[in-house]
This record gives structure tokens, C-alpha cells and sequence, in this order.
């Protein structure tokens, strides 16, 4: 195998739903610096979740600069940052000033549930999702924008002067970092907004008109791989290339090395996200799975399946913050671990509604079943199963695709629990395979800002680069799983306020 050798680092900016991340990597995938910071997260009304986009700026930026200053203590230099994001939150801000008008509406915000239902009432649901593949939900950018220009005062006016400026967190970053010359993005996270066709790779304007969106505000959209400016040196004491974006389970898929056509991975994050790639080919789910750009890269595009769960890591954290069962996340496992099952009981995190394949955003959770013996121990080792349950139904709905996949690649936080894995394994009845580097995400967005750089001539040198780690085998025997299934279906249906 050729190694790939290079004396220029690659960082990785990864701005994620509770922190934000600087990682730097060789050019052979060895973590140089890791920089991180938590943020907080803003509950205005029940469903609603937002982030300050000034906060969201100043933890990237501070922890850019300490991994800068690490990459600089060992006499090495950046040649090309990358940037992953969560995907589908929302940030409109002035031209003029750089000012954002309101904080980010994030992933998870179910505030415009009933602008979505009205929209699919006069009938468009059919051609929102034939252009983009999603579907009429509160996760995707569009309402969120259309919310943001209509409770504002003056932004449509200011909108409609071409004052303002919309872009799912990458954009607003790539503004920033270039001091605002740049309004750009990628085509990954434009195929979450709901304004932009797949197929055609355009912003769309019968959907703008749709959604009451103006597109004199949207940002322009490039490759994964390519030219998306340079920092201004005044921010990171000199001006590095821009050369990679892709939004957080799509950088996934790249760190991961899910190149090939039936390639999937399932990202453990805050939320959960199973991305299948279908290569060229845009496959319509009769199960309400997702169609959407994995990657584009040269101008040609490569389209993926998804399933996305809303919440995973988040329900962890509320067994850690909510009930007190832990005062660390790690501390789950071994906790959950201390008893052989839950005793019947099922944690349905629909904290913020149920996302694929159910789509109810006005679901909420729930903990169903509980007797006199259910204690710390069955709730957070429901926890851990929730999740689980969540990816075993986001399966079962590929497979009613007709793609069954014989192996399931795993990365996220929750990847390093070991029970969880082995769950997954029995829950799936499929291989799970964590690999050797964790940081797939940030690596993945390192990696298209090598091909962007010129760092890696092709995909095959970015896959030479993964490499296994642990592989959990299905254990469980068929009667047992299939009756675990059976109950989390039922606590599901308890929970859900819209049919299939």
C-alpha cells in the first residue's frame, strides 16, 4: 500500500450541535491537536431549540486558534481547513453588518410543525419531495427561514432589498472566517434546506415560492472539495484555504470511506443518522427514508439514503441532566450494565417528536412500562436501547427499500459503548464495525479539504486511510429479539399522535 506523505496538516473545523471542535490531522489520519468547547443550548418554548449564533462563532474560533497554536508548537503548518456542521439549523444575518437577526433555529426546532401541515394541506408535499428528496417537516431549513423573515421586524423588507442572508451553519462560519466575502455553501447542506433540487443541483424557484422564501438570500453553492475562499489573516494569524464542506453525516460517510454503492454508516451523535450511498442513482423511499446529496465532487454528484433520528445522545445526556441517574455519560454503561435486561421497560425519547420513519413532530416521550422493580439501572439501560430500537426501525425501512445492508459501520460518542455496540449488533442482527479512527466526522471534513488541497488525488487515497477497530457479532437469540421489538413498537404506538 503507497503511503500518502505530506508535512502539511489538515484542520478540521466540526461545529456540532452542543460544541463546537478544532481537529487537526496529518495527512495520514494521526490526530495532531484536538481543541473542543460545550455550548449552550436554548429552550425558549416546549419543541423550540436554539443556539446564539455569536456563540456558535466564538467557540470555533477559540478552538481553532489553540489547535493552530498546538500545530504551531510542533513547528508544522496548516495547509487547508475543512468545515463540517449540523445540518438543517438555521442562521439569517445582515449583509451589511455581519449581525445576525435572531438566533439559530436548530435541527431539532419543531416550532413551524403547523406551517409544515398547512403547506402539505394545499398540496405540495408531492413536489417538495420529488425536487428534494425530504419531506414536509419542521427538521429542514426552509420553514425555519420562512419563520425567522416573518416574526423579525422588517427582515422581509430588509429581504426583499437583498440585505439579508440565509445559510445552514457553514455558510455563516465560511462568512465569518472570510470577513465576509464569501456567501457560500455546499452542496450537501443546501440538499437539507428544501429549496434546492437534486437532481437539476440548483436552488429551486418554484420551492423558494412555496416556502415564501426569497432567493436573492441564499448562498451559492460549490462542490465538497473545492475553493471556498481563505481566512482572513487577522483571525488565525494567516490566511488559510477553504477547501472542503460537508454537513456532518455526510462528512461521516467520507471519514467512514462510504464510497462505494451500498456503503453505510450511522453516526451517534446528539441525533442518530443512518446514510446509505446509492451512487448515482436517486432512490424515492417507499418508507419515508430521505433522498439526498452524500457528496459532490468535480461537478459530479453522488446521492445517499437516509434515516435520521432525532434523538440519541441527547437522551443519554437527559438520563445524565434530567433524571441525575449519573453525573457522567460514561457512567451509563456501567450502570446499565448492572442488571440482565430492562424488566419490560422502553424509553421513547420523542423529546422533540419522532423523525424517520415515523415523522411526528408532535410526539412526545415517554417512559412505558415501569413496575415496583424498574429502578436507575432498567431506565438507562432503556436508554441506551432506545437508540437501538430507533436504528433497527431505520433498517427495517431500507429493507422495505429493498437494500438490506450486510454491515453497519458505527462512529459517534455513543460508538465507544461498548454495550451499546454489542446491542446493536443483537438488536440489527447485522456485524457492527467501529473503526480505528473515532473522529470520523471531523476526519471526514479534513479529508475533502485534502482533496481540495491536493493533499489526496483521489478517494482511494482518503479509503486507504480507514482501518477497523472492534466488531461486535449478533449474540441474541430470535425469539428474545423479536419480542424486545414487539415492546418498543407498542411504546412507540402509545406515544405517536399521527398514523403510518
Amino acid at each position: 500500500m503507497e503511503v500518502l506523505v505530506s508535512e502539511e496538516v489538515l484542520l478540521a473545523i466540526d461545529q456540532g450541535t452542543s460544541s463546537s471542535r478544532a481537529i487537526a490531522f496529518s495527512a495520514t489520519g494521526t490526530v495532531i491537536a484536538l481543541e473542543q468547547q460545550p455550548f449552550e443550548q436554548i429552550y425558549p418554548a416546549s419543541g423550540w431549540v436554539e443556539h446564539d449564533p455569536e456563540v456558535i462563532w466564538a467557540t470555533v474560533l477559540s478552538t481553532a486558534r489553540a489547535a493552530l497554536e498546538k500545530v504551531r508548537a510542533r513547528k508544522l503548518s496548516v495547509g487547508a481547513i475543512g468545515v463540517t456542521n449540523q445540518r438543517e439549523t438555521t442562521i439569517v444575518w445582515d449583509r451589511r453588518t455581519g449581525v445576525p437577526l435572531y438566533n439559530a433555529i436548530v435541527w431539532q426546532d419543531r416550532r413551524t410543525a403547523d406551517r409544515c401541515r398547512e403547506l402539505a394541506q394545499r398540496g405540495h408535499e408531492n413536489e417538495v419531495t420529488e425536487k428534494t428528496g425530504l419531506r414536509f417537516d419542521p427538521y429542514f431549513s426552509a420553514t425555519k427561514l420562512a419563520w425567522i423573515l416573518d416574526h423579525v421586524t422588517d427582515a422581509r423588507e430588509a429581504a426583499k432589498a437583498g440585505h439579508i442572508a440565509f445559510g445552514t451553519v457553514d455558510s455563516f462560519l465560511i462568512w465569518r472566517l472570510t470577513k465576509g466575502r464569501l456567501h457560500v455553501t455546499d452542496a450537501t447542506n443546501a440538499s437539507r434546506t428544501a429549496l434546492f433540487d437534486i437532481h437539476k443541483a440548483c436552488w429551486d424557484p418554484a420551492l423558494c415560492e412555496i416556502f415564501d422564501v426569497p432567493m436573492s438570500c441564499l448562498p451559492e453553492v460549490r462542490d465538497c472539495a473545492g475553493d471556498f475562499g481563505a481566512t482572513d489573516k487577522d483571525l488565525l494569524r494567516a490566511s488559510i484555504p477553504i477547501r472542503g464542506v460537508a454537513g456532518d453525516q455526510q462528512a461521516a460517510l467520507v471519514g467512514q470511506a462510504g464510497f462505494a454503492e451500498g456503503d453505510v454508516k450511522s453516526t451517534y451523535g446528539t441525533g442518530a443518522f443512518l446514510v446509505l450511498n446509492t451512487g448515482g442513482q436517486v432512490i424515492r423511499s417507499s418508507n419515508r427514508l430521505l433522498s439526498t446529496i452524500a457528496y459532490r465532487l468535480g461537478g459530479r454528484t453522488t446521492y445517499a439514503l437516509e434515516g435520521s433520528i432525532l434523538s440519541a445522545g441527547s437522551a443519554i445526556q437527559w438520563l445524565r441532566d434530567g433524571l441525575g441517574l449519573v453525573s457522567r455519560t460514561p457512567e451509563v454503561e456501567a450502570l446499565a450494565r448492572s442488571v440482565r435486561d430492562t424488566g419490560g421497560v422502553y424509553l421513547v425519547p420523542a423529546f422533540t417528536g419522532l423523525g424517520a420513519p415515523y415523522w411526528d413532530p408532535d410526539a412526545r416521550a415517554a417512559i412505558v412500562g415501569l413496575s415496583r422493580a424498574s429502578g436507575h439501572a432498567e431506565i438507562a439501560r432503556a436508554g441506551l436501547d432506545s437508540v437501538v430500537y430507533q436504528t433497527r426501525d431505520l433498517l427495517d425501512a431500507m429493507a422495505a427499500d429493498g437494500v438490506r445492508p450486510a454491515i453497519l459501520k458505527v462512529d459517534g460518542g455513543m460508538a465507544q459503548n461498548g454495550l451499546f455496540l454489542q446491542r446493536l449488533a443483537d438488536i440489527l442482527e447485522v456485524p457492527i464495525l467501529r473503526p480505528k479512527m473515532a473522529e470520523s466526522t471531523a476526519f471526514g471534513a479534513a479529508c475533502l479539504a485534502g482533496l481540495g488541497h491536493g493533499i489526496y488525488r483521489s478517494l482511494d487515497d482518503v479509503a486507504r486511510l480507514w482501518a477497523p477497530d472492534i466488531r461486535c457479532e449478533p449474540a441474541l437469540d430470535s425469539t428474545t429479539r423479536e419480542q424486545e421489538i414487539s415492546g418498543w413498537r407498542n411504546a412507540v404506538n402509545r406515544v405517536r399522535t399521527v398514523g403510518p
